[in-house]
């Protein structure tokens, strides 16, 4: 089954209106994924897409590379959005949200945010308008269309709006709405996941070199490993430790390294990690110690 055909039979909420735009904000990978995902399903046409991005670098590259619209100074496309989507670091967040702001931003155009630490509530604050606001929390693998997402409302954003952004994010991966609470241990697990997982391949691929196996040999079976046990999780519905049963015969070989690896605590050097990485997710969008309204609204605000 194709992903298109799996994640959208069908759209009874448009993600844009006609007539109107949907534009990104951060052209950078994440940015440049998305729009790269809203085209191949067919959620826009290019001459209804565009992006923006401070460095004027990045927009020359990513205007080639996708075939719209990307620049420095996006304000005059601002009034013609139906959707935005937000892809900058969660410093930018003031800047950002004052330049859409001030460029004649619709009260009806749906936000979305993929800042993280940034909560829907200082989203809302900073923009000063009661436009409808998405909060998203994607991951990396996204650029290979295996991307795991989790979406939440803010004040003024109706299930319409959950349903246009989980169409979005849907493109790339897969897509889950949840309460707004649980988003700094979602970043921490899925958001940053995908660095806990290179590093243990790339421990295990290493192993691998260690027993004697080509390096690129070992990488390959440790990542097609990986993803053969990821789907089996997600196929099966079955619980890891079943399934870390069915190959753990008595006496073999499978047990014999579990085992080293609970003496190594492996559960909870990971279990901390999560800790930790949700600890600085929490301070990531914290308002800094002072900008005033004027300088938060100069430049182009990405």
């Amino acid at each position: 089954m194709s992903k298109k055909t799996e994640h959208h039979p069908s759209h009874p909420v448009p993600v844009i209106a006609d007539g109107l735009t949907l534009g990104v904000v951060g052209a950078g990978v994440m940015g440049q994924t998305l729009i790269r995902g809203l085209l191949a399903n067919n959620l826009v046409t290019r001459d209804r897409l565009w992006a923006g991005d401070k460095n004027v670098a990045t927009c020359e590259a990513a205007a080639q590379a996708l075939g719209i619209p990307v620049e420095a100074d996006f304000q005059t496309r601002v009034p013609t959005a139906d959707l935005i989507l937000i892809c900058v670091k969660p410093a930018d967040a003031p800047m950002v949200l004052a330049t859409l702001r001030n460029a004649g931003l619709r009260r009806e155009t749906l936000l979305i945010s993929i800042l993280a630490g940034v909560a829907t509530d200082r989203l809302e604050a900073l923009l000063g308008t009661e436009n409808p606001v998405v909060r998203a929390m994607p991951n990396t693998p996204a650029v290979v269309n295996e991307g795991m997402t989790v979406v939440c409302t803010g004040r003024y954003a109706a299930k319409s709006d959950l349903e246009r952004a989980s169409h979005i994010f849907n493109a790339v991966g897969k897509c889950l709405p949840v309460d707004e609470v649980h988003f700094n241990g979602v970043t921490a697990l899925s958001g940053s996941g995908p660095a806990y997982q290179f590093l243990i391949m790339e421990a295990l691929a290493d192993a691998g070199v260690r027993v004697g196996l080509p390096r690129q040999l070992a990488l390959t079976l440790v990542a097609q490993t990986a993803l053969g046990a990821a789907r089996m999780v997600l196929s099966t519905g079955r619980h890891p430790a079943a399934l870390r049963d069915d190959v753990t015969t008595p006496a073999g070989c499978t047990i014999a390294g579990l085992l080293m690896l609970e003496d190594g605590k492996v559960r909870s050097v990971l279990a901390r990690a999560v800790e930790e990485a949700a600890k600085v997710s929490a301070h990531l969008g914290a308002a800094p110690a002072k900008m005033s309204e004027t300088a938060a609204g100069q430049g182009p605000g990405h």
